[in-house]
């Protein structure tokens, strides 16, 4: 069956022009061909440069570290003609004498959108004059942006016969490039983004080209992306090539093997005051700016964020062709911690003022208790100097994104004196507060407002972790991920089942943790195999034998890996979980010395167990990178079964027992 394509708008065309340099012909020639080729490349990097119409296109240089090219030429201009002639014209300079191109890369920048707004745009009902139709038109024509570093790489979608990204129904594939684009989000204002197809124009189908002054910033989004799906199953990659800018004057330098760019340049070639000004230096065309290690002007800006509008049909397409174009929240570095997959903000970057007169100020724009909100509910209010109408466009899939959340109750752009203002309303203040995150990072935020709607609503307490485990528990269900909060305990856990073949299973798990400690409300993950049940003559021969256990300081920090847990291998329920009930202890760390004992005794309890009314089944789990750390799954026709088991006097001397022979104090039940 034939599956529909995103509709697309093209920009400007791209070219990726990279070049070894032949080291052993620069060495070799008379010290006056190497001045006369230096003059040559000089003005013709700073020719291309120098373009002043923003319609002519954009062109940078960057050296590229390791072995696959010295040097990477890159064009951007409005035709395929004018790239033509920038690639050979480059070819008639001296300077191209003592180079070869390694490789290079045509493209055509892009926008394209699986969302109903983005189809508004293509079908042309959106006004040219409008916000969202000035936003893609900047992103299909994008200045390139100051940043230190490139990265640079091509990528398709894969086509393999159980892995065909374009045999995915139009809404899946959406969906997927969704959820990917939200992961990008989190790194605006940390990393700039030009995606440019290139089906039909060479070997991948899309170039992408990423600009930071920080390339781990680069390396944290493109490995938070290789989770999700998006890229998992349907990306395949080319070549990454990593470069630094420099200006075109500083040529000389770079040949010399010195750092740039220089003291005397930063790398757009911009003196501190913003003119271009010759010097006596060393060669002409050499510029007195900005302090050494400065990569251009701060203010300048770039191409799209990952995860904003106008990224085409790829694994970092927000697939949002109206979501916001400011710098992103932080949360991926957030002191909170939560992994940056899961799109939640840290709530503690959420900055307003608290006020008693938040519903005053709602009713003043039209907004009433009982029609447009309840007593108790938690307001937000942010003002923008921005446009209303492209501020409504922005906040548009803010709220779309909003409304999976039951605690959401009404997101709304009003305008009010000659000032737009964002209007966020929630059940709950902890659910604000993570919104604001998102709210602040809207265009053109200034006063920020906060506060209880209705009479007595500041009294009400927050919601706690009881009902937090319960909401979450209803989440993951369907995905058979048990999660909540261990008896006693104030770390928040998620535990699931596997059937896929445990070592491939702890690879998967350790790249998660490998991103998992990034983040300081991480405990711990951890595969574990199960060894024999105790209580084999009841044992069901599909129980898993492998479980993934996650713990966490915080319920959100929690919720938001459990994105990540739920695309593992073969997951799966546990047997007559649906009429039973199920126990699990975590974390039972035994002395080195007691392994063996601790073993024995399980086998022991297990024949307590089979006297035990309601048991059905108890399996001993080991950790695969630690045999001493333990975990112990129950199965019970009921919780009163379970219960009286742990009421016994057999359990409190098994428990008291346990305190001889463990290194530390277990995570002691945890009810599923």
């Amino acid at each position: 069956m034939k599956r529909e394509p995103p509709q697309t708008e093209e920009g400007w065309y791209v070219l990726h022009d990279l070049r070894h340099v032949d080291w052993d012909a620069w060495r070799a020639a008379p010290e006056r061909d190497r001045d006369r080729a230096l003059t040559d490349g000089i003005d013709y990097l700073e020719y291309f440069e120098a373009v002043e119409d923003s319609s002519e296109g954009q062109s940078a240089v960057y050296t590229v570290l390791g072995d696959k090219a010295d040097l990477m030429i890159l064009h951007l201009r409005p035709t395929m003609a004018d790239l033509d002639a920038a690639e050979r014209q480059f070819e008639q300079t001296e300077f191209a004498r003592y180079t070869e191109q390694a490789t290079s890369y045509v493209s055509v920048t892009e926008a394209s959108g699986y969302t109903e707004k983005a189809r508004e745009y293509f079908d042309g009902e959106v006004d040219d004059d409008s916000g969202l139709a000035q936003y893609i038109q900047a992103r299909l024509h994008p200045d390139v942006p100051d940043e230190e570093f490139v990265c640079f790489y091509p990528m398709s979608k894969r086509r393999e016969p159980d892995q065909n990204w374009y045999d995915l129904p139009f809404a899946e594939r959406a969906e997927h490039i969704k959820r990917h684009g939200d992961i990008g989000r989190q790194y605006g204002g940390k990393v700039e983004q030009m995606i440019a197809g290139s089906i039909g124009f060479d070997d991948h189908e899309w170039g992408i080209t990423l600009w930071s002054d920080d390339m781990t910033h680069v390396k944290d989004l493109l490995t938070q992306m290789r989770f999700d799906p998006s890229t998992s199953k349907f990306a395949d990659f080319g070549r990454f090539y990593v470069g630094r800018r420099f200006a075109p004057s500083d040529l000389p330098a770079v040949m010399n093997g010195q750092r740039v760019p220089t003291e005397d340049t930063n790398a757009s070639g911009a003196t501190t005051d913003g003119r271009t000004q010759p010097t006596d230096g060393a060669h002409p065309g050499t510029r007195e700016t900005a302090t050494a290690g400065q990569s251009g002007d701060a203010g300048s800006h770039g191409g799209v964020h990952p995860g904003s509008s106008a990224e085409g049909d790829h694994p970092h397409d927000g697939g949002d062709m109206a979501s916001r174009d400011g710098e992103a929240d932080e949360a991926s570095e957030s002191g909170d911690g939560h992994p940056a997959g899961g799109g939640r903000p840290d709530p503690g970057d959420a900055s307003y003022e608290e006020t008693d007169d938040l519903a005053q100020r709602l009713a003043t724009m039209g907004l009433s208790e009982g029609e447009d909100y309840d007593a108790g509910d938690y307001g937000l209010l942010f003002y923008s100097e921005s446009d209303a109408e492209a501020l409504a466009d922005e906040v548009a899939d803010l709220r779309e994104s909003f409304d999976h959340y039951d605690r959401h109750v009404a997101t709304t752009v009003r305008a009010q004196s000659g000032r737009a203002a964002v209007v966020s309303i929630w059940t709950a203040r902890e659910a604000a507060e993570t919104a604001a995150g998102f709210l602040g990072d809207v265009s053109g935020v200034s006063d920020t407002y906060g506060g209880h709607l209705g009479e007595g609503a500041a009294d009400e307490p927050e919601p706690t972790t009881a009902n937090s485990s319960e909401e979450i528990q209803q989440q993951l269900a369907d995905a058979n991920v048990y999660a909540g909060q261990p008896n006693g305990e104030d770390v928040f856990a998620l535990v699931l089942y596997s059937e896929a073949d445990p070592e491939t299973l702890s690879t998967e798990v350790a790249e998660l943790t490998e991103s998992f400690d990034h983040y300081d409300t991480h405990e711990g993950t951890a595969v574990y195999e199960a060894g024999e049940p105790l209580d084999a003559a009841t044992a069901d021969a599909d129980q898993p034998r492998a479980a993934v256990v996650s713990l966490w300081e915080t319920q959100s920090a929690a919720d938001t890996a459990s994105g990540f847990l739920t695309d593992l291998p073969e997951i799966v329920g546990r047997p007559d979980e649906g009429d039973g009930f199920g126990t699990m202890g975590m974390f039972y760390t035994v002395e080195p010395d007691h392994r063996e004992e601790f073993v024995e005794t399980f086998d022991e309890v297990g024949e307590l167990l089979d006297e035990m009314d309601g048991h059905r089944e108890t399996t001993l789990l080991a950790n695969r990178d630690d045999e001493n750390d333990m975990f112990i799954a129950s199965q019970w026709d009921g919780k009163e079964d379970a219960m009286a088991f742990f009421r016994s006097d057999e359990f409190a001397e098994t428990v008291q027992w346990g305190r001889t022979v463990l290194a530390d104090r277990p995570r002691h039940v945890f009810l599923a």
